[in-house]
């Protein structure tokens, strides 16, 4: 009795980590639909939404009403768009060359593993990439696996490891529910990193380069947009996505690099065998190059992330994700 409060105190809190950050992550897409149906509400009012159909939200007031045709199209369109994004940008990936016999043991192996985890096998592709790293998408098209040339080489008990953690992720419903939000999720950081860009933007030309050019009779036309105006667009577009950007913060700490987290913990309970080839996986994908390889789109669905800098500070992660992974899986203490 003593053993079994504990795991499921602990249980209790992984549940309720993951409810509060699907939430943040649920609210990413609601906030951008709500950006324009708002101010269109109050403009033209019920009127406005009559893309809900005549009636549907009788007596409702506007902004109300923009809030519920908020909800439905962020959070449906997202769900619609995000299988759709991942299977177009898996598609132009370079496939593998495998000759049909270790085409065919891939498959195998993976529908192996699932059988274990309890999921239904995914289709699996295979692509040529200096990257150690495997993703694994769900939606309603579907669920997909991705995985490098790279991982296959590595060790069995190794690569057996990181297959089990994204088959692991497939069970718990954490790939869908990331595939269903990374429109949202992949929107907000790009409008992010474009804010920190132009924050950060510099005149092409120093002081130096100008003295240069009067000395030989030469200078350029003036910038036509001075570097203070870039750093004020900076600034209004960072304080327009602050609301959006928060909750993706939150659910992209909690829920995606947390589900990592909970998939080591979920493999490395197997076993010593299976816990020591995640650490051995998880040491290898992050340290090895290639990482540039990998596409930026499926990095929330993937084993180790392998973001920029820069992408990390925007989406509000460590840059020691994968050696705080490590460290826990070496210690040999309890998941």
């Amino acid at each position: 009795m003593s053993d079994s409060r504990p795991a499921a105190d602990s249980n209790g809190r992984v549940r309720l980590r993951r409810a509060v950050a699907a939430a943040a992550l649920a609210t990413v897409p609601v906030l951008i639909a709500a950006a324009p149906l708002v101010p269109l509400a109050l403009l033209l009012g019920p009127a406005g939404l009559g893309v809900l159909g005549p009636g549907a939200l009788g007596g409702v007031p506007p902004v109300v009403a923009a809030l519920i045709a908020a909800v439905v199209v962020g959070l449906g369109g997202s769900a619609l768009v995000g299988p759709v994004l991942v299977d177009r940008r898996i598609a132009r990936l370079p496939e593998a060359d495998l000759e049909d016999r270790p085409a065919g043991f891939v498959a195998d192996r993976v529908a192996a593993i699932a059988a274990d985890v309890g999921v239904d096998a995914p289709e699996v592709t295979v692509v040529r990439s200096g990257a150690a790293n495997v993703a694994v998408a769900d939606g309603y098209r579907g669920s997909r696996l991705v995985v490098s040339t790279r991982l296959l080489r590595l060790p069995a008990a190794d690569r057996d490891a990181a297959l089990r953690h994204a088959l692991v992720r497939l069970r718990t419903r954490e790939a869908a529910v990331t595939t269903a939000l990374l429109p949202a999720l992949a929107l907000v950081e790009t409008v992010a990193l474009l804010a920190t860009l132009l924050v950060g933007r510099r005149p092409e030309r120093t002081a130096a380069d100008r003295r240069v050019n009067r000395i030989h009779g030469y200078e350029p036309e003036r910038n036509r947009i001075p570097p203070r105006a870039y750093t004020v667009a900076g600034v209004l577009l960072w304080l327009l996505l602050l609301p959006a950007w928060v909750p993706a913060v939150l659910g992209e700490r909690l829920y995606v690099s947390g589900g990592r987290r909970d998939a080591d913990a979920a493999v490395a309970r197997r076993g010593s065998a299976e816990r020591d080839g995640l650490g051995n996986a998880v040491a290898f994908a992050g340290e090895a190059a290639g990482a540039a390889d990998w596409p930026p789109l499926l990095d929330r669905l993937s084993f180790v992330s392998m973001a920029d800098a820069e992408t990390g500070r925007v989406r509000g992660t460590s840059r020691q994700e994968a050696r705080f992974r490590l460290a826990v899986l070496r210690s040999k203490r309890s998941l």
